[in-house]
């Protein structure tokens, strides 16, 4: 670290790859849950009035996985952060329609949908900084 440089600046990027980690973890966890029961998770897409559940329920699992793991590691993470941020806001429209809820149901889904629109925002800035240095890309 040179005396201009801040600390963070310096720590680029450890903190860009700290935050693929943060960022794809919860897709990881729960798209694995929907990858080994996927049955369960087609009906769940149905159920929540997905588009097409069989499909929905495959590009949940893709993206949740696979795409989430090629960010973890930094491969093609910028278009691969773009989509998911795309993703996510996509899910929150779908499953969290809180404007359409009332009382503490209307509440629990308000907080997901901000969520994900949270996330969508995190993937949108890791799309514009890139994965850092600890990534396949390097950039």
């Amino acid at each position: 670290m040179t005396p201009n440089q801040p600390f963070l600046a310096s720590q680029r990027n450890l903190l860009l790859l700290i935050a693929r980690i943060f960022l794809v973890t919860l897709f990881v966890m729960f798209g694995w849950q929907k990858l080994i029961h996927f049955s369960g998770t087609i009906a769940f897409m149905g159920k929540e009035g997905a588009p097409a559940p069989i499909v929905a329920a495959a590009v949940a699992v893709v993206m949740e996985v696979p795409v989430a793991i090629a960010i973890l590691v930094g491969l093609w993470t910028r278009p691969l952060a773009l989509l998911l941020a795309i993703y996510s806001i996509g899910t929150g429209l779908i499953g969290h329609q809180f404007w359409t809820l009332t009382g503490a149901e209307q509440m629990n889904n308000m907080i997901h949908f901000y969520k994900n629109i949270a996330i969508a925002g995190g993937c949108l800035a890791l799309c514009a900084a890139g994965p850092g240095r600890f990534s396949f890309d390097r950039g």
